[in-house]
């Protein structure tokens, strides 16, 4: 028997992450594994009145080209890939690997090698999503496997049951700040409201940092001074990433300065490192070590001439993402961390950094911990210092100008 949750999953990702409208082509991507979530994404793009298409890839084959393909076919990008790619309106992508170790006996510069072939793909795929004149949208979510639930160190049904709750929380689960936020009228028991008030939210804790220019971040496992003016911050709410919960930023490339030893293991394309501590000067990383798969630290670090400087920081928000499981989709999430990304900035946040890596990883900050924007105490002990429930009542509907819906909310149709 089906779980009931796939189908509620589908509905918020059709009508709430990409509000796909009748007539838009939508790319429901991912693995065979993944078929019971995509088939019923492809059940509500169908009911919206879009027109979908489901794209299934093998993990099996990506695994065969790596270990025995030869140079120029692990660097064949497929004409079809680029061609999907231009046609789509909207793109949904379904994670759901069997086993997410596959790769990591796979020669790290085969890795290398696949990474830079695919950067114009990668390229396009942000490009398409940061022009404003482009109504291509993508949202990327997970399927639960036995291979994530191993990872996680849990039981299928334990991992499926975190898995759905940090998609489908209910108002109650809201940080206390944020539930001044939610509309009375709406069912405290639809997700959709959540989220609501989620974006309405975290839209005023992004206006905020929007207006400053220094951070410092400080505690027992990071010491890190960066600069964020003239960049933007985004609030990630539930429109690129499912589930979501953060504000990020792209980090003004050569003001890095300072160090960070990661709590969590470094997990990339199957590979898990663990201890990693970074040093930073003038932006680019000038040591590195790990605790453990440090050789492959140390390729991606020299992958090309931007994988040593940062291209992402951002703050985990989502309150019902409370572990780490070794997938960075729900790890960046988890509320009262912090993480930065080595290598290629997000389009939209101001970021200048070019590479074709664009690694995660995770710093906890719920233990003696602070961040000071412009000096002032912003976030403290995985909680922010600065409260927004006063803002409430004039916050925007839709999350304002910083929300990661507003690139979307142009192409609606608007009334006559």
């Amino acid at each position: 028997m089906q779980d009931p949750r796939l189908a509620k999953l589908a509905n918020v990702l059709v009508n709430y992450s990409t509000r796909l409208q009748p007539g838009e082509k939508v790319g429901i991507l991912g693995p065979m594994a993944a078929e019971p979530l995509m088939v019923e994404i492809y059940r509500y793009a169908l009911r919206a009145g879009a027109l979908p298409e489901l794209v299934f890839r093998s993990d099996r084959a990506a695994e065969i080209l790596l270990r025995e393909g030869n140079d120029e076919q692990v660097q064949f990008v497929s004409p079809t890939t680029v061609e999907l790619l231009k046609v789509f309106d909207c793109t949904i992508g379904v994670m759901g690997e069997m086993n997410t170790k596959t790769m990591t006996t796979v020669d790290p510069a085969r890795m290398s090698m696949l990474s830079k072939a695919n950067k114009p793909v990668n390229d396009m795929n942000m490009r398409r999503l940061g022009d404003p004149d482009d109504p291509y949208r993508w949202v990327g979510t997970l399927f639960p496997t036995q291979g994530y639930a191993q990872d996680a160190r849990m039981s299928l049904d334990e991992y499926a049951d975190f898995v759905f709750a940090a998609c489908l929380p209910t108002v109650d689960q809201l940080p206390e700040d944020a539930k001044a936020f939610v509309d009375p009228a709406d069912d405290p028991a639809d997700p959709v409201t959540y989220w609501r008030a989620f974006t309405r939210w975290q839209g005023e804790v992004a206006r905020y940092v929007n207006s400053k220019k220094q951070l410092h971040v400080v505690g027992p496992n990071i010491d890190l001074r960066l600069s964020v003016a003239g960049r933007t911050w985004w609030s990630a709410d539930g429109h690129v990433n499912f589930p979501d919960g953060e504000v990020f930023t792209g980090p003004v490339e050569d003001s890095v300065e300072g160090w960070v030893s990661f709590t969590y293991p470094a997990v990339f394309r199957g590979h898990e490192v663990r201890g990693v501590r970074l040093r930073f000067e003038s932006g680019r990383v000038v040591e590195a070590s790990a605790e453990s798969s440090e050789a492959f630290l140390l390729e991606m670090l020299n992958l090309d001439e931007g994988s040593r400087r940062l291209g992402e920081f951002a703050i985990g928000t989502n309150p019902s993402i409370d572990r780490f499981t070794g997938n960075t989709l729900f790890d960046e999430k988890i509320k009262g961390t912090c993480h930065m990304a080595l290598g290629k900035s997000i389009p939209g946040t101001g970021g200048v950094n070019e590479s074709g890596l664009h690694w995660d990883m995770v710093c906890d900050l719920r233990q003696d911990s602070r961040i000071y924007a412009d000096g002032e105490l912003f976030y403290e002990n995985g909680e922010f210092a600065v409260r927004f429930a006063e803002l409430a009542g004039d916050a925007a509907s839709d999350g304002g100008p910083y929300s990661m819906g507003a690139m979307f909310r142009r192409r609606e149709p608007q009334p006559d």
